[in-house]
């Protein structure tokens, strides 16, 4: 089955996969008991989107006694990769040029952040890419 793509994923389920890419891997009272400095959740509502987030692709668990731990079956890096992969392709249908010249014509960068992508640019022209 294919993977549900990263930005199609409800606030919570956003959010304990967050919760489950921090902790590294998780049980679901683990991933209850960190969301709930934020906001109380039932156990079977946490639950629930952790068994969704696994039918989607994005968790996978093992058995740990009577608990199943839950981990990510992406990293964060990723999850974001081909999320913009998804987002270049759907807005700018594939160039990326053109995305580049409207975040830097639309955005407010910073010296030290030109500066960084200046850097970027002189690495990857010295690597021949």
């Amino acid at each position: 089955m294919k993977k549900k793509p990263l930005d199609s994923l409800g606030e919570l389920q956003r959010t304990v996969l967050e919760t489950v890419w921090e902790l590294g891997e998780a049980s679901v009272h683990e991933v209850r008991k960190s969301l709930g400095r934020k906001k109380k959740l039932a156990y079977t509502t946490v639950l629930s989107a952790m068994q969704k987030l696994e039918k989607a692709g994005w968790l996978d668990h093992r058995a740990e006694g009577k608990s199943y731990v839950y981990f990510a079956t992406q990293s964060r890096a990723q999850a974001g990769a081909g999320s913009l992969q998804g987002f270049l392709k759907r807005v700018y249908e594939g160039d990326a040029l053109s995305m580049f010249q409207h975040l830097i014509q639309q955005t407010s960068l910073s010296a030290d952040e030109l500066a960084e992508l200046k850097r970027l640019i002189e690495q990857r022209e010295k690597e021949g890419l």
